[in-house]
């Protein structure tokens, strides 16, 4: 009888033993599967976003190579012209790819258009670039460049990422579509934005150090620092300095910054763009002009080309 109450307690110790063995093991792949996470790229939606103490928004300067899918191809005597689709993170942002017909690597510029602006919106300029020699993506932006900052910051108190930021991702993936397009020089690629479309090409530029230049066209920060004096919540601060161009001026040199306003602009007002330029440190340039009023205008053609023969060393 001893002997039989010996054996069931041995047992109840040995299933205690193996249940607690159990544990530990399920707990080491838990710890070993986020370490894996962690650690080992997990594709294109891995490319992960922080935000440091000051507001600087970032994303790795490798994100990985894409795959594109050609939609509709059209040829012209001197151009080809793709429509194309890439993946950027839970989006597939759709572009419009010229490539002048040359028999060299060429140049390479992305196109942000302004708010309510389709792709085919960034056409105008992306012929002005073929006839100089240059390819182009220019880009469907999500909600056509339009931003919401009280829905982003709805988010961003969740700990999710804000849709002002994906939109500066989806910029820098369609550097990374130019990048790996064999006929285009992967070293020289700049970035060209028109209105909200040109506060989203300063944030890209500035994060990723291999893009060129920055053109902002009729742009111009938030002046974000002088409307939260007054605000003591370090999330919301941080949070607003994250979108406002004016928090990555420093980050663009020793890359050239270029501003093209027209003085009878009635949207941003020519002001505004003024005080985002004189944040900005050298090298920089800043042209006025009388053509057009919001957007791109005939006079800012000289200034454009000028600067981004510049910038490619032409």
């Amino acid at each position: 009888m001893g002997s039989k109450k010996k054996n069931i307690k041995l047992k109840k110790v040995e299933k205690k033993s193996s249940i607690k063995l159990s544990i530990y093991v399920i707990i080491g792949m838990l710890l070993l599967l986020a370490l894996i996470y962690y650690l080992i790229p997990q594709g294109s939606d891995s490319n992960k976003w922080t935000v440091s103490d000051k507001g600087i928004l970032s994303y790795p300067e490798n994100r990985g190579k894409l795959d594109v899918e050609i939609l509709k191809t059209e040829s012209g005597p001197d151009y080809i012209l793709k429509n194309i689709s890439f993946p950027s993170k839970d989006y597939n942002v759709e572009g419009l790819l010229r490539i002048p017909v040359a028999g060299k690597k060429v140049p390479g510029v992305v196109i942000l258009p302004g708010a309510t602006i389709p792709k085919e919106g960034t056409q105008t300029l992306a012929e002005i670039f073929s006839n100089m020699g240059y390819a182009s993506i220019g880009i469907e932006q999500r909600n056509r460049g339009g931003v919401d900052m009280d829905y982003d910051y709805g988010l961003w108190k969740k700990g999710l990422e804000p849709v002002e930021h994906k939109m500066v991702f989806d910029a820098l993936r369609a550097v990374d579509v130019l990048r790996q397009e064999p006929s285009i020089d992967p070293d020289r690629i700049a970035i060209v934005g028109e209105s909200n479309g040109g506060r989203f090409a300063i944030i890209a530029a500035a994060i990723d150090p291999g893009i060129t230049g920055v053109i902002g066209i009729s742009t111009s920060g938030y002046d974000i620092e002088s409307q939260i004096s007054g605000i003591r919540d370090e999330n919301i601060i941080r949070f607003y300095r994250s979108i406002d161009p004016e928090t990555y001026l420093g980050s663009i040199p020793p890359r050239k910054f270029v501003m093209i306003h027209s003085v009878n602009d009635t949207i941003i007002p020519i002001q505004l763009a003024r005080k985002t330029f004189e944040k900005a440190k050298e090298p920089k340039q800043f042209y006025t002009v009388t053509t057009g009023t919001h957007g791109y205008s005939e006079g800012m053609k000289e200034p454009l080309e000028n600067e981004l023969k510049s910038m490619f060393k032409e």
